[in-house]
């Protein structure tokens, strides 16, 4: 049980740090790359980074839900 949740820390902390690098910042980022970077009037890059927000969101509360597991675990099991 404690490697299952090792690895999906592991997982969710490298999902974690692409996620945080593709967010457009004060100059612009890797969220660029992808069209981000482009001002259109349409509006798509916008929905594009509410999209990314929650994204974000949810693998944080995953990576946070996979720490507190491993510590329950780790503290149980000595």
């Amino acid at each position: 049980m404690i490697v299952g949740f090792s690895i999906a820390l592991i997982v969710f902390s490298l999902l974690m740090m692409l996620l945080v690098l593709m967010h457009k910042g004060k100059g612009g980022g890797l969220s660029d790359m992808f069209g981000g970077g482009m001002q259109s009037s349409v509006g798509g890059s916008s929905v594009a980074e509410r999209n990314l927000d929650r994204i974000t969101i949810v693998v944080g509360l995953l990576w946070f839900a996979c720490i507190v597991a491993l510590g329950l675990l780790m503290k149980l099991d000595a």
